[in-house]
């Protein structure tokens, strides 16, 4: 991307019209990442997350599959309903309207600030 930019510059284009994007989340620290658990709606079940693997990697262990893309909480492509449970947001697709109401939930990248989240899974 920079040698673009660079030869878009070089060129004699102005910074106004030069546009760059970039797509990757943040990386989630191990110490900021507390163990949860996560109920399942549907079948009942409980499946706990610990605090050095995202909640799409324990789902997948416990047999679960959750649809993903990105795994950096940029696509939206895991995006889950919670139906009980704070939500810790780490992503960057949802807004933070979005984000306040706690009803979303991107288990690609995304904590709980409670001990429970219960997703519609």
């Amino acid at each position: 991307m920079e040698a673009v930019l660079a030869a878009a510059r070089q060129a004699g284009w102005a910074s106004a019209q030069l546009h760059q994007e970039h797509f990757a989340g943040s990386a989630i620290g191990a110490a900021a990442a507390d163990s949860f658990k996560i109920k399942l709606a549907r079948s009942g079940r409980t499946v706990a997350v610990g605090h050095e693997e995202s909640a799409v990697q324990a789902l997948a262990a416990a047999g679960v599959h959750v649809p993903t893309s990105c795994e950096q909480g940029v696509c939206g492509t895991c995006l889950t309903r919670v139906l009980d449970g704070e939500p810790d947001h780490r992503d960057l697709f949802l807004s933070p309207e979005e984000q306040m109401r706690n009803d979303q939930f991107l288990p690609c990248c995304s904590r709980a600030k409670t001990a429970c989240l219960t997703l519609d899974l």
